[in-house]
């Protein structure tokens, strides 16, 4: 169906306006808070204290969680709104209570508000800005829809989720390119966070294989795809504890190494049962990870480092 074909269909359930409470969950408000963390990590890292550009801070927090992410989730219900049916057929489009159109149109107007809002954040905030909305429609809308691949569209929102926001909140704040090591790390953790969102989708197990989406948890199976995710968040998170130790910040790399044997500990759960227990290690595994994110941000504060 297309969007002015979506536009002038009838409204499900006969509702015409939506409900308060089904658009606040169509913007999935716990999503908001990787890249807000991440963002707060770029914060960090960057070195300088923020003194008068506190509002960039608040800023840049508000346009990566509520409207950049916000948006994002919208724009990706509205996409799946035949998938969500069968796989969680009470969430807000599928269920009634937010019309499609009006799904379509929150999406639209929130991209139209984070570029705008992304101005006021200077070049390197608009940019990143643009990055990020495009990303988001390329990972759910057809034709390009990356999130039919189980490496790219995983791939996309993990960069999108922690490297981009990393590096803006840098980049913001020093009013410039971030360091070296600054680029690194973040690139490092947007890469780890592929297996993050690896176990995000064993939840639409179901419907991602009845309507051709080939997310790893169906190509490989719930096994190997947990497999493989641990493994994608394991690796990068090894090769920062490196960097950390070459770059003279031994007890910081120790810090990240805890982190990373107690989330080995975790994962051990998580293979007993990948599909029953992605929930739970999404909620102590990841935990884990982004409380190295923050560590390691702590650790190359005014780190000058020539590649």
């Amino acid at each position: 169906m297309t969007v002015s074909e979506n536009l002038h269909s009838s409204h499900i359930g006969g509702r015409r306006w939506p409900e308060a409470k089904g658009l606040v969950q169509l913007l999935k408000p716990i999503t908001w808070f990787p890249p807000m963390w991440a963002y707060l990590c770029g914060i960090v890292s960057a070195g300088v204290w923020p003194g008068e550009r506190w509002g960039l801070v608040a800023l840049g927090v508000i346009l990566a969680g509520p409207l950049v992410c916000g948006m994002s989730q919208a724009a990706n219900d509205w996409c799946d709104r035949h998938v969500d049916a069968i796989n969680e057929p009470n969430r807000p489009i599928p269920s009634g209570r937010v019309p499609a159109p009006w799904a379509l149109a929150v999406a639209i107007g929130m991209s139209v508000l984070a570029l705008f809002v992304g101005r006021l954040l200077g070049p390197w905030g608009f940019g990143a800005t643009v990055v990020a909305v495009f990303a988001a429609w390329a990972y759910s809308l057809p034709p390009i829809r990356l999130k039919r691949s189980g490496w790219w569209g995983p791939g996309l929102v993990g960069l999108s989720y922690e490297t981009l926001p990393w590096f803006t909140g840098a980049a913001v704040l020093s009013l410039g390119a971030p360091s070296f090591p600054v680029v690194v790390v973040a690139i490092l953790y947007g890469i780890g966070a592929h297996g993050i969102m690896t176990l995000n989708d064993f939840k639409a197990l179901e419907g991602d294989r009845a309507t051709g989406v080939r997310s790893l948890p169906v190509v490989v199976g719930p096994e190997v795809a947990a497999k493989i995710a641990c493994t994608v968040m394991a690796l990068p998170q090894m090769l920062v504890i490196v960097l950390l130790f070459i770059w003279g910040r031994p007890f910081f790399a120790l810090a990240v190494t805890a982190a990373l044997l107690l989330q080995f500990g975790a994962m051990r759960v998580l293979f007993r049962d990948p599909k029953g227990k992605a929930p739970w290690y999404n909620a102590t595994g990841v935990s884990l990870y982004v409380t190295g994110m923050m560590i390691t941000a702590f650790a190359i504060r005014n780190l000058e480092i020539v590649p």
